[in-house]
């Protein structure tokens, strides 16, 4: 395999690393970390100096694996990067639930999306309708040519659609200690993942409330949701100052 060189702009250490261990250390679980990999030490050198306005990656939370992990962040210069944060929100819960879905392009915040009001909902339901909704957006971005990232704070959504259910699939849909909860959205998320795993798509763990911006905005639209019984997942249109939007009511 080529020799990668990877820039740290915003970790733990900051700078020019030559092994992937090396810069994983410093920028997982670090709220808004910022690297991307480069195919030789010159340009890497040269990026670093630039600074990451020009070459932005945000990389927040630690990879499935190492294979992943490399590849997500070894993006060549042309292509875009899209990085899709999702969560749910319920109040109380079993409550009033929503979905909120936000979306940064080339590191820079682009879409943000809020619905999927039910009132009565629980938090697993509004998560997984959650990353129901980011994995629509992903096959469509990658099938644009992107590169995606999902980002989720719920380790049961994850978990639902990239561990479990392969084997509940094998199993006719059950397991042995009774009925599979949620079973239509992990269906219909799972059938998502299922085409998607194997493209430019990685599917991420990050912890909740720690001022990683995407997760917290995420977090505002899903209360939103929640707040306004909005039932359409649609576009939020109002504005778009992240500054304004994180005083918005969280969950």
């Amino acid at each position: 395999m080529p020799q990668k060189y990877y820039v740290v702009w915003a970790g733990r250490k900051t700078g020019v690393f030559d092994n992937w261990p090396a810069a994983q250390a410093s920028v997982d679980q670090f709220a808004g970390a910022k690297y991307k990999a480069f195919p030789s030490r010159a340009e890497a050198e040269q990026a670093f100096r630039d600074g990451a306005g020009v070459h932005i990656v945000r990389r927040i939370g630690e990879p499935r694996n190492l294979k992943k992990a490399e590849r997500s962040a070894a993006h060549v210069a042309h292509r875009s990067e899209v990085s899709i944060y999702c969560d749910g929100a319920c109040e109380p819960n079993p409550g009033n639930a929503g979905s909120g879905v936000v979306v940064y392009r080339d590191g820079q915040l682009a879409e943000l999306w809020y619905g999927l009001y039910n009132p009565q909902g629980t938090n697993n339901t509004a998560e997984l309708n959650a990353l129901h909704e980011a994995l629509r957006i992903a096959e469509a971005e990658l099938k644009n040519g992107f590169s995606v990232e999902i980002c989720s704070d719920s380790q049961y959504a994850i978990n639902c659609i990239s561990v479990w259910a392969a084997g509940w699939e094998k199993k006719g849909w059950a397991k042995k200690d009774g009925e599979i909860k949620n079973l239509d959205l992990i269906q219909d998320g799972y059938a998502i993942y299922q085409r998607i795993k194997d493209e430019d798509f990685t599917l991420t763990h990050v912890a909740a409330h720690v001022g990683t911006e995407g997760n917290e905005l995420a977090d505002r639209m899903a209360m939103y949701a929640a707040l306004s019984k909005t039932r359409e997942f649609k576009r939020y249109d109002a504005t778009m100052n992240i500054e304004t939007l994180l005083k918005m009511q969280r969950g």
